[in-house]
C-alpha cells in the first residue's frame, strides 16, 4: 500500500515541475469579499464561526461543556488529594503572575475586537484560561476555589452557553440587529457578543477544570 502513496506524491512532484506555473483562481478572493459584505465584519473567520457556519459552532461550545462534564464524571469518585504542587520561589511566582496579566489582557483584546482582528471567542478563553492556569499554579488553591465561588463562576458559564444558544438561533432564523459600519467596534450584527460569550465561556470552563486537576490530581 505504501508504494501506491510513495508513486502518488512522486507523480504530484513531477506535475509542478512540469506545470510551475498554473494561473492563480482569484475566486477565493471574492468569496472573501463576500463574506466580509455578508457579516460585516473585517475578520472573514469570524464571520463564517459566527454566522455562515453557526450551527457548526453551536455544537463546538456544546462539545466543549460536554468534556468539562467529563472531567467532573471522570474525577468525581476520586478522593482530594492531599499534596499540591505550585511553584514557591519568588522569581518564577513572578515571572507567571506577569505572563497571566498579559494573557489576561489578550484575552480581553481578542474578545472584543475579534471580529475585527485576527483572533476570536474561542481564541480569547484559550488565553484566558492560561492566565488562570498561571495564577492557580502560584496561589493557594482554597482562594481559588472560594474566588470561584464567591464570584459564582459556574453560574456565569451557564448563562453564556444560554444566551449563545439564543442569539444562534435569532442568527440562524434571519433576526439580527443591522451591521453597522464596517470596521468599528459596534458592527457584525450579533458576532460580537457571541464573540464575547464565547470567550467567558471556555475561559469558566477552563477555570472549573483546572481547579478539578488541581484538588485531585495536585497539579495541571
Amino acid at each position: 500500500m505504501k508504494w501506491i502513496y510513495i508513486a502518488a506524491g512522486i507523480a504530484t512532484y513531477l506535475k509542478m515541475l512540469v506545470l510551475p506555473n498554473l494561473a492563480l483562481d482569484t475566486s477565493e478572493l471574492s468569496i472573501v469579499e463576500m463574506v466580509v459584505q455578508d457579516t460585516g465584519v473585517p475578520n472573514a473567520v469570524s464571520g463564517i464561526i459566527f454566522r455562515n457556519r453557526v450551527y457548526d459552532t453551536i455544537f463546538e461550545v456544546v462539545v466543549f461543556t460536554l468534556a468539562i462534564m467529563g472531567v467532573r464524571f471522570l474525577l468525581a469518585d476520586e478522593q482530594p488529594t492531599t499534596t499540591i504542587y505550585q511553584f514557591t520561589d519568588h522569581p518564577s511566582i513572578v515571572l507567571a503572575r506577569l505572563g497571566a496579566t498579559i494573557a489576561a489582557l489578550v484575552s480581553i483584546e481578542l474578545a472584543l475586537r475579534g471580529h475585527l482582528s485576527p483572533g476570536g471567542g474561542f481564541a480569547a478563553g484559550v488565553a484566558g484560561g492560561t492566565a488562570i492556569g498561571l495564577v492557580a499554579i502560584t496561589s493557594s488553591s482554597q482562594w481559588m476555589e472560594a474566588v470561584y465561588q464567591r464570584w459564582h463562576a459556574a453560574t456565569w458559564e451557564k448563562i453564556a452557553v444560554l444566551i449563545f444558544i439564543i442569539l444562534a438561533v435569532l442568527a440562524l432564523v434571519g433576526i439580527e440587529p443591522p451591521h453597522g459600519n464596517l470596521g468599528t467596534l459596534v458592527s457584525g450584527g450579533w458576532i460580537p457578543i457571541l464573540n464575547l460569550l464565547v470567550a467567558i465561556k471556555v475561559a469558566l470552563g477552563s477555570w472549573a477544570a483546572i481547579l478539578l486537576f488541581i484538588r485531585h490530581r495536585g497539579l495541571l
